[in-house]
């Protein structure tokens, strides 16, 4: 149900909250949280950006459907655990009979990431992080701020240009158990999927490959991409694979699980002096950056803070640029779905080190932003839809 005194206190504005300038459009935001704290926080945030209002609140699912059904918002922040009807839940039944651009928003926990990853699978488009009790004290608010406003803007851009498509229900979602003290549980969470998914994808050539490295940098959108991608690649896919996904350090591990689960190859967050073969996937840790560096004569994999002033950790331009110093002509660099430009600077010594690069296209990005700067340099050999990547990289390898 929709409160307009905590509209109007979160906003710091008087009178009618739907009363807009004609000639702006703005942006119908929808904010869904149990807690109130937080309704008011990710309200005043959203509400410092001129481009953006507050249609509605709601605290828990119940409520939100009821409010999408009535606002029909442009986009929704939608908290994962919540009494009566959870997150996940919740965001099923919206990507089934009303979907549009939904952001979740999420506890910095092990739990708490693998609901993200699940709502992410279920249509959410990206996440923020919800800090709790004293660390909210040490956030920079302005850019918290500016990150939440840019990703809702961006999330709806994408929307308006590539509607969204329906998903069916398909049957009763399981949601999670609450871990507050008085919230009513649910159900157990769902198993996690099957290990094999696909039927086998025969290799598209024979012999030896000429290249034996891939590097994926991605952000916005990335998580059920990537596992597209990997889980289309047979046993004995001819090279090491290094991921920078941007992601919270509580985010990667259950991150790397979730792609071990539904790949025939191996997924490991990446831990310091790791072996590099074949078959082999490394997850880069958040708040660390992931490279290649020579001992000697032989690569070897390095888990690293510095550089500490890099904007994204981790950061697609670090790994780019070493996997090209150190494998040159022997890797494969692609860029995928993300805000920004993180991995254009990399890609670059990668390029010029006789790498193969490819960019996602627009039409299959949440948001085509890092791509794009790959495409507008010049850099890219190929710009590829997502169902078509798995294909694009094993044919790079051979080149």
């Amino acid at each position: 149900m929709q409160n307009g005194d905590e509209l109007k206190r979160a906003e710091g504005q008087k009178g009618d909250f739907n009363s807009v300038a004609e000639e702006t459009v703005l942006i119908n935001v929808l904010v869904v949280d149990d807690s109130a704290f937080f309704r008011t926080a990710i309200s005043r945030m959203l509400a410092s950006d001129p481009g953006i209002q507050i249609v509605g609140i709601a605290r828990d699912g119940d409520e939100a459907l009821e409010q999408v059904r009535k606002l029909k918002p442009d986009v929704i922040t939608l908290d994962i655990e919540m009494p009566r009807r959870d997150g996940l839940s919740t965001l099923q039944v919206i990507m089934a009979e009303m979907p549009m651009p939904v952001i979740m928003v999420s506890s910095l926990t092990v739990e708490g990431a693998e609901a993200t990853l699940k709502a992410l699978e279920l249509g959410a488009m990206d996440f923020i992080p919800k800090y709790q009790g004293s660390s909210v004290a040490h956030l920079d608010v302005a850019e918290l701020s500016n990150d939440l406003c840019t990703k809702v803007k961006a999330v709806v851009s994408r929307a308006r240009r590539f509607p969204i498509r329906s998903r069916p229900l398909g049957g009763t979602f399981a949601g999670l158990p609450s871990t507050r003290t008085g919230a009513p549980r649910l159900t157990t969470p769902p198993p996690p999927p099957p290990r094999v998914p696909v039927a086998p994808r025969p290799r598209l050539r024979t012999g030896r490959p000429n290249r034996d490295i891939v590097a994926i940098g991605v952000s916005t959108g990335g998580p059920p991409a990537v596992q597209k991608v990997l889980s289309a690649f047979p046993e004995d896919f001819p090279a090491c694979i290094f991921i920078a996904q941007h992601m919270p350090g509580t985010f990667t591990g259950p991150f790397a699980k979730r792609l071990d689960n539904v790949s025939r190859l191996t997924v490991n967050e990446a831990e310091n002096g790791d072996k590099i073969q074949n078959g082999m996937v490394y997850v880069c840790p958040g708040g660390k950056h992931l490279r290649i560096d020579m001992r000697g004569a032989l690569p070897h994999l390095s888990v690293v803070t510095e550089p500490a002033a890099a904007l994204y950790k981790p950061s697609a331009s670090v790994l780019m640029e070493s996997v090209g110093q150190c494998m040159g002509s022997r890797s494969v660099g692609v860029i995928m779905t993300g805000m920004g430009s993180d991995g254009l600077e990399g890609m670059k010594i990668l390029k010029s080190k006789g790498g193969v690069v490819l960019a996602q296209n627009e039409a299959s990005c949440v948001v085509y932003g890092m791509p794009k700067a790959i495409v507008d340099a010049g850099l890219a050999d190929e710009v590829v839809d997502l169902e078509a990547l798995p294909d694009a990289i094993m044919a790079a390898l051979y080149k």
